[in-house]
């Protein structure tokens, strides 16, 4: 067992939350990072013993774009303040990983400016890939090279390079040393090469025991990820649609199949596949503006917190803030917040209120962690399962219609279940129990007779007006940033943000919403091309006919290829059969 397998995370984007401005001066430190660290007695009030902070290092822009991997951000302070905030949260018992963006770097890394100052010359001209002298970009370089996602300003690192692969590994090694961090979340995993990724979980298993290696995955068989010699765990964009979607659309046979599925992938066991759950991050809308009926933020939730895997909340998302991509724009996803408008929030807001009993109910039952799962009830509008771990039997229920509904439930308790959430005690009858679930909320039912069950009733308001929730949740995300004294925040806060890390993520979230459903023409996969000079088609054919040769092609894994449609990530798909 590891920290992480009880982990509860809290997610920032940094540069959002402190409001700094959107490119980078390389001026005098300004010390916002030192504004968060009020931040964390909130993180651990609201049941969260783990925090992913990132991009945090030099950077010309929105944080993906680095300079220099060595020192923290000009915007957000100095190594010495990222040093004390670490410090702190360790003091309070927040562990702490970092974005790791080793894809690629931006055009003011010294590698990639010794390569504008000497070209043939450079002894960094192998660091990035295909760097072309006969060709040239919008930037007049004289030269062209790989990228990521179509953005220059994005240089795809060499993974192939020995130097690369050093200089990046031995940055790992100084932010142990210099900061002592707990683990890394890798940027853009999908595309990186996987003996890359083998030669980074080697120096995550020197520095540090129980040194946490997660990657941002979209598409794909995650256990191609998820493996001893790999990483711990990917982003599971598979259940973050499935969750909100299956709401809106009173469809929990979608939510049930993915949890299936994903389960499936992890051979059965509850240690098998343990990704990073999470209902809304710094690349898609929140999950308040995503919920047609926002009464439904309570089932998503319970959900969340429950399912197998390890769940996060992404900062301001507990006070249900609102969020939407606005004129190819992700500046609303990533708000100033001001620590002092919050204060109190698990008092007074609905939702913060809920989301801390989430996390201590979370924290409080090992069954939600190492459990098994067992689906128990499933129809569109009603869904229970159990977890089972060590003699703790955990049965959760979840109800998406406007009425409240009573299950009748195997269970494998003999005694009585308390609701965690309402603390009401139902008694097992005849190995069955009747539970009664209101409408458009759930409940996570806790065996009565056992001595580590602590429940403290949560009394919520939950048929609120959505309206009127809506408006004033719409007026905090906005007040952050007009009226708690930060004049300095709103006067450095351009205009625009034309390459965020959604458009990184060549619309990630947009992908995975409407996969194509249109019919496949049929495609020949060339032999007298590499791939990757295929085509996105040829390259899903050439993954297909590799699966093919292992077995049947499942309904499941033929979507799958099909959805991905990213060029880069395909290719590194492709080359990973053996």
């Amino acid at each position: 067992m590891a920290w992480y397998d009880e982990a509860v995370f809290y997610h920032i984007y940094p540069l959002g939350m402190t409001g700094a401005p959107k490119q980078n001066a390389y001026g005098e430190p300004e010390h916002r990072l030192n504004t968060l660290i009020p931040w964390i007695s909130h993180i651990k009030e609201i049941g969260c013993n783990a925090l992913y902070i990132g991009p945090l290092f030099e950077s010309v822009g929105h944080g993906y774009e680095t300079t220099d991997y060595k020192k923290l951000d000009s915007r957000l302070g100095t190594n010495e303040d990222l040093t004390n905030f670490v410090t702190e949260c360790h003091k309070q018992g927040i562990r702490v990983i970092l974005d790791g963006v080793f894809n690629h770097t931006g055009r003011d890394f010294f590698a990639f400016q010794d390569i504008k100052k000497n070209r043939e010359n450079s002894p960094y001209k192998d660091w990035y890939c295909n760097v072309n002298f006969w060709g040239n970009n919008e930037y007049n370089d004289g030269f062209t090279y790989d990228n990521w996602g179509g953005y220059n300003l994005l240089a795809k690192l060499n993974q192939h390079n020995p130097a690369v692969k050093e200089h990046i590994c031995d940055a790992i090694r100084f932010w142990v040393s210099e900061f002592d961090i707990d683990g890394i979340r890798l940027d853009a995993a999908d595309v990186l090469d996987f003996n890359y990724m083998q030669a980074l979980r080697q120096v995550a298993n020197e520095v540090k025991p129980d040194f946490w290696l997660m990657g941002e995955v979209i598409h794909g068989d995650y256990i191609r990820w998820v493996n001893e010699g790999t990483l711990h765990s990917v982003t599971n964009y598979h259940l973050h649609k499935a969750l909100y979607s299956g709401h809106n659309d009173h469809n929990y046979f979608e939510i049930a199949h993915t949890v299936k599925r994903l389960y499936e992938m992890g051979g059965n066991r509850p240690d098998g596949l343990k990704l990073y759950n999470f209902v809304d991050n710094h690349d898609v809308e929140r999950i308040y503006t995503k919920l047609n009926n926002k009464q439904h933020f309570f089932p998503t939730h319970i959900l969340m917190y429950t399912l197998p895997g390890v769940p996060s909340i992404y900062y301001g998302s507990e006070f249900g803030i609102e969020g939407r991509k606005e004129r190819n724009s992700d500046d609303s996803l990533r708000p100033a917040l001001s620590y002092a408008y919050y204060q109190g929030a698990v008092e007074t807001n609905n939702y913060t209120k809920f989301i801390a009993a989430l996390g201590k109910i979370r924290q409080a039952t090992k069954a939600l962690s190492y459990g098994d799962y067992k689906q128990l009830h499933l129809t569109n509008q009603q869904y229970a399962f159990s977890r089972n771990y060590n003699g703790q039997s955990v049965i959760v229920t979840v109800n998406n219609a406007d009425n409240d509904v009573t299950l009748n439930l195997p269970a494998s308790n003999t005694g009585e279940y308390v609701g965690a959430l309402s603390g009401v005690k139902v008694a097992v009858n005849g190995g069955f129990v009747s539970l009664n679930i209101k409408g458009n909320y759930g409940e996570i039912w806790l065996p009565a007779d056992r001595k580590d069950v602590h429940v403290e009733p949560v009394e919520l308001t939950i048929a609120e007006s959505k309206t009127a929730e809506t408006e004033s949740t719409v007026m905090n995300a906005t007040k952050d940033i007009t009226e708690e004294n930060v004049p300095e925040i709103a006067n450095n806060m351009p205009a625009s943000d034309n390459v965020s890390e959604l458009e990184e993520n060549a619309q990630a979230e947009n992908i995975v919403e409407t996969p194509s459903d249109k019919p496949q023409k049929p495609v020949t996969v060339p032999q007298n091309k590499s791939y990757e000079e295929m085509t996105i088609e040829e390259l899903q054919e050439a993954i297909l006919e590799k699966m093919r040769k292992n077995g049947p092609i499942t309904d499941q894994m033929l979507k799958d290829v099909r959805e991905n449609v990213y060029h880069n990530s395909l290719v590194t798909w492709v080359k990973s059969f053996n």
